[in-house]
């Protein structure tokens, strides 16, 4: 069985949309696009290195769309990324120029590809497929770049509801400038009490 792993950057108010550049997203009016800029000196060392190694992707269709324009011209930046498998959820893509792509279009697509042999798959950005991913308890590990600010409005990493479950934290560390880096791996089901009993 293989492990989704789910990568994010997220604000403090779980804002995930268009980290990356002002035109990345803008669905929604959204104008904060390129958020992760002012902070991107910081985030790196060993914990950048672990979370771009190379791995099979599951990617939703809006995010391929993203990484299949910038990608494939830019692969010095993200070794391997030309290399491995690019599975993308999408009802209504067939086919992409960008090799080693591959579609799949259901959740039963997907629980067949998690218990297939391979390696760990990383999903990117994807917020709707994450959100997907998250309600049917699909995903074995969150690793998240928290960011110190936050925009109100945009995309959210747990909008679209979730499953109650626990996570442990496997690994973490701080930037000067206050970024989070926080892994976690699904730890369960959620235990409850009371405080002093």
């Amino acid at each position: 069985m293989r492990k989704i792993i789910v990568l994010s950057f997220i604000t403090l108010d779980g804002v995930m949309q268009a980290p990356g550049g002002p035109e990345e997203d803008t669905s929604g009016g959204f104008k904060y696009g390129g958020w992760v800029a002012p902070y991107s000196h910081e985030v790196g060392g060993k914990m950048e290195q672990k979370q771009m190694e190379p791995a099979d992707l599951l990617l939703g269709r809006k995010t391929f769309d993203i990484f299949a324009s910038y990608w494939p011209e830019r692969a010095d930046s993200w070794p391997g990324i030309n290399d491995v498998t690019k599975y993308v959820l999408s009802r209504t893509m067939k086919k992409s120029d960008w090799k080693n792509s591959v579609f799949l279009n259901s959740l039963a697509d997907i629980e067949n590809l998690k218990n297939s042999k391979g390696s760990d798959i990383k999903v990117w950005g994807s917020g709707e497929l994450t959100q997907f991913l998250l309600k049917h308890d699909l995903v074995d590990e969150l690793w998240l770049n928290i960011y110190p600010l936050t925009l109100g409005k945009g995309k959210k990493l747990f909008d679209g509801g979730t499953i109650a479950a626990a996570f442990t934290l496997t690994e973490s560390s701080v930037t000067p400038g206050g970024v989070i880096i926080a892994n976690y791996k699904r730890a369960g089901q959620v235990k409850t009490g009371t405080i002093g009993a």
